[in-house]
């Protein structure tokens, strides 16, 4: 006979923005239940961001095949007991590994255990996508879920697909040894600002990566070690091992919606701007909400659901001050509008100040001079900042900081740095939008002419 459980909250996912939701309301006195059939810390810890960062920096080490996967197998098992099973309970928080289903819409289904509950929180994420192209459901080829796991180093990866995952495992596996090429259908990195990827783009190729844009797979052939996939235009690439990496899709498939009265959408589950779905008493957070796929925007959207279901405040989700970073050498990150998305909204009243990492002692004393940082200013306020070059995911931070708070330009040039350090790129970014407006201004160098002839 299954087991009736009652509380307040009901989890459904253990990964990112899950554990955020459980944690933070077990520990503000809710009685939490997290269900989660697969493995705790979800996609990010197991298969995305940390096993592909931890292998970005073995290859850049100079680590060889086998030693870099030792890596990040140990890179997962030091950050797992934070997410473990033993450390949610030990917050009290009432663990079932099991999916959840809903049977009614206030139910879920896990494994022997009926859980009813005020709130519930789908916290699913999502799986890589895999396109149904022409010969691949017959090919032997990896995802994120299963590349890190790969024993034998490949002659030549193929990968399928130009996004940030693509490009970060392309230059991983070139610096591990491999021939690398990619085949993407459009622009590779096409959602970022055109003069940032081409710095990226030139870096990569460098380094002996093929990169092939406008190249359309239309079919796959062959087995492990003799792989090709050919493209719309008739070329045709040939390789040892394939990557798909095109993109994500919710996992939504487990959780029978409609017996919850739960709406769909083709990118995963249809909420509001307080990530409530159709049905009021459920929240859907993370990748499953068909918005921008970051592990910090899971964990964004958790603290934006706690304040509204523990304590029936209002609470909305945005997007504009969410950066996000791709983690190539060199680094590339974005916070709000590009420089074209600027334009296009505002128009004229656009300036963009830039900055060349050449200009900067600490690059040029660090050899790290490739390097731009653009902000994108309306009425003195930045609406988006582009940086291409080393450690450019830890300086958009700043600008993260300043969108938020909706900081002027003006806050960020008093902004004091010490020298030499890369930081002090922002702050030159911010004195170049001043410049013009102190230095080529006839009317201040009428007033300190002025002011200089008065003064004893």
């Amino acid at each position: 006979m299954a087991e009736r459980i009652k509380v307040d909250v009901c989890v459904i996912g253990g990964g990112s923005g899950g554990l955020s939701v459980a944690s933070g309301a077990v520990q503000m006195g809710a009685s939490v239940v997290l269900l989660e059939g697969h493995k705790m810390g979800g996609d990010c810890l197991n298969y995305g961001c940390v096993p592909s960062k931890a292998l970005l920096h073995a290859a850049k080490s100079g680590m060889g095949w086998d030693e870099a996967h030792a890596h990040v197998r140990q890179t997962i098992a030091t950050i797992e007991p934070h997410d473990s099973v033993e450390r949610f309970e030990g917050l009290g928080v009432r663990v079932i590994q099991d999916y959840g289903r809903f049977t009614s819409p206030t139910e879920v289904e896990a494994g022997d255990h009926i859980i009813e509950a005020r709130r519930f929180v789908i916290a699913t994420g999502s799986s890589p996508l895999v396109p149904p192209i022409p010969g691949l459901d017959k090919v032997p080829h990896l995802t994120n879920e299963t590349l890190f796991d790969l024993k034998e180093q490949p002659k030549h990866l193929l990968i399928i697909g130009g996004g940030p995952i693509g490009m970060e495992m392309a230059q991983a596996h070139r610096r591990l040894g491999c021939e690398v090429t990619v085949i993407e259908g459009a622009k590779a990195l096409g959602n970022d600002d055109p003069e940032m990827v081409a710095q990226v783009l030139d870096a990569l190729r460098d380094e002996g990566i093929a990169i092939e844009e406008e190249a359309l797979a239309a079919e796959v052939r062959g087995k492990v070690g003799a792989i090709e996939v050919e493209v719309k235009d008739g070329r045709a690439f040939k390789g040892s091992h394939l990557l798909v990496a095109v993109g994500r899709k919710a996992n939504t498939d487990k959780l029978n919606l409609e017996a919850a009265g739960i709406e769909p959408t083709r990118a995963g589950i249809k909420v509001d701007v307080g990530l409530r779905t159709t049905n009021r008493r459920v929240y859907a957070i993370g990748d499953v909400a068909g918005g921008l796929q970051f592990t910090h925007v899971a964990g964004y959207h958790a603290g934006v659901i706690i304040r509204s279901m523990l304590f029936g405040l209002p609470s909305k989700s945005r997007t504009d001050h969410i950066p996000w970073a791709t983690y190539t050498s060199p680094e590339m990150a974005q916070i709000g509008l590009t420089e074209a998305q600027a334009h296009e909204e505002h128009g004229d009243k656009v300036e963009v100040a830039r900055f060349d990492f050449a200009g900067n002692d600490r690059a040029i004393a660090t050899q790290q001079t490739n390097g731009l940082i653009k902000v994108m200013v309306v009425k003195g306020r930045p609406v988006g900042v582009s940086i291409v070059g080393p450690g450019a995911g830890e300086m958009i931070n700043l600008w993260v900081l300043a969108l938020a708070n909706k900081l002027k330009m003006g806050q960020i040039a008093a902004m004091v740095a010490p020298y030499p350090t890369m930081a002090e790129v922002s702050k030159r970014a911010a004195g170049a939008y001043f410049s013009p407006r102190l230095f080529d201004n006839p009317w201040v160098k009428r007033i300190v002419g002025l002011v200089q002839k008065v003064l004893p």
